[in-house]
This record gives structure tokens, C-alpha cells and sequence, in this order.
């Protein structure tokens, strides 16, 4: 058994290569930082005796290496039965005022990466007789938060219409909408942790044990913790209108 997951080097991605190593699996590590990428192959082979794990550095906003690790998904004579597509990051801009390159890196790698290698396991597992494919989303796939909740609403909906598609088969896969998670991720967007609650966030550990348990329960969409599940339960039931003004106000609320 294999497992390709991008975003391996760090948070979520890291996580899931320490639980997917502990259930027998090799892994192929995928992010941009080979140096970390090589630090992990060696943390999680000396840790899990037996298991082996393949580095392959790619930027996937790069179509000739996203195409590698297509290649890779594409293969039958070494083939990845799970995928976890986890690659991402967060813009602590506004769109009108931003950067447009930068938004157009944010598409690029949280969503058509997520196509082209969702669609190139998806087909492999079909002739290997099933698999299983995890989508990083975000609960910010319920809000209106700027492009990445965008961004993470199209990875929700896409789990979860692939999922009825392959309904019958033996892939499974599911959208795994986290909150907010102890991990790097805050950090590189520029964000300040401090301007959350405490009780809000999540230990990365929790959320991807959750996540995974859930995805092979068969659920298409899983939002770890009750206080999450309670939060996106009271979005869903709210008008519309007045998401989008109570995340305009967190979002434009003084940083201090």
C-alpha cells in the first residue's frame, strides 16, 4: 500500500504521513522544500520500521511539475492507493487591493492542482480496483472569506459531487473541513494567532484522526469537533446576508 500526500513537510500533510506510516503504508512526500521533505523521509522511516518513503519536490502552481506528480499517480507499476491532497496556503489580503499573481498562485495550487491529481488517481484506482483521495477543505468553505474560502468551497463541493460519482466503486473520497489548526499555516499567511479565541482551535493531531476516521466511515464531508460541527450547522441555517456581514466585520475588526 502507498500514499501520495501533498503539503507532506509540515501541519495536516505531516500528520497524516505519521497516521497513514502507522497502518503499514509507504508514502511519496510532495511539497516545494526538498530539505524538509528529506527530513521527514528520515524522521518517518526511522520511526516506522519497514516503511519506505519517496520524496518527489514539486511546485504545484508549475504545470511541468504538477505533471510529475500526476505521472507518479498515473502509475501502474508502483500505484498510490490513497491521496491525500493537502497543498495549500492562506492570503491575508483583500482581492480588489491585492495582488493578482498571488491569487492566481492561490487558485492554482488549491484548486486546479487538486483537479488534475484527484482525476489521475481517481482513474488509476479504477483499474486497481479502489483507493481512497482526502480533500484538505476548510470550514471557511461555508463562509464568505475572501478568495481562499472560495478557493476551499470549491474543494468541499468537488469532494463531495466525485463522491456520488463514484458511488458503486471502491474509491471513496471526502472533504475534511477543519477550523482553525495548530500549525504553521497561520504564520506564513501573516496572520496573528492571538486575534482568535483559544477555545476555537484545534490540535492537528485530533483533526486528522477525526478526519480520516470519518472518511472511511464514508462520510463526503467531515468537520472535526462538536463546537465545529455546531458552528457550520448554525452557518447553514443563517441567511446568507448576514454570513457575509458578520465575517466582513471579524475580517475588518482592528489587529491589536
Amino acid at each position: 500500500m502507498t500514499a501520495l500526500i501533498t503539503g507532506a513537510s509540515a501541519g495536516i500533510g505531516r500528520e497524516f504521513c505519521t497516521v497513514l506510516a502507522a497502518e503499514g503504508h509507504d508514502l511519496v512526500l510532495v511539497a516545494r522544500d526538498s530539505e524538509r521533505l528529506h527530513a521527514t523521509k528520515a524522521e518517518i522511516e526511522a520511526q516506522f520500521a519497514g516503511i519506505t518513503c519517496e520524496v518527489l519536490p514539486a511546485d504545484l502552481s508549475v504545470q511541468q511539475e504538477l505533471d510529475r506528480v500526476v505521472e507518479r499517480l498515473a502509475s501502474q507499476e508502483k500505484p498510490v492507493n490513497v491521496l491525500i491532497n493537502n497543498a495549500g496556503f492562506g492570503l491575508n489580503q483583500n482581492f480588489v487591493s491585492g495582488d493578482i499573481a498571488r491569487e492566481k498562485y492561490l487558485l492554482d495550487v488549491l484548486v486546479t492542482s487538486v483537479m488534475h491529481l484527484t482525476h489521475a488517481a481517481a482513474n488509476t484506482m479504477k483499474l486497481n480496483g479502489g483507493g481512497d483521495i482526502v480533500v484538505i477543505s476548510s470550514v471557511a468553505s461555508f463562509i464568505a472569506g475572501g478568495t481562499y474560502s472560495a478557493a476551499k468551497s470549491w474543494n468541499t463541493l468537488f469532494a463531495e459531487s466525485i463522491s456520488e460519482e463514484l458511488r458503486g466503486t471502491n474509491i471513496r473520497i471526502s472533504a475534511l473541513c477543519p477550523g482553525f489548526t495548530h500549525t504553521e499555516f497561520h504564520q506564513r499567511a501573516g496572520i496573528n494567532k492571538k486575534t482568535v479565541p483559544t477555545w476555537m482551535w484545534l490540535s492537528v493531531d485530533s483533526v486528522v484522526r477525526e478526519g480520516w476516521r470519518d472518511h472511511k466511515r464514508g462520510k463526503a464531508v467531515s468537520v472535526p469537533s462538536m463546537r465545529y460541527k455546531f458552528l457550520v450547522a448554525l452557518i447553514r441555517l443563517l441567511p446568507r446576508a448576514t454570513v457575509r456581514r458578520i465575517n466582513h466585520q471579524v475580517r475588518n475588526r482592528p489587529k491589536h
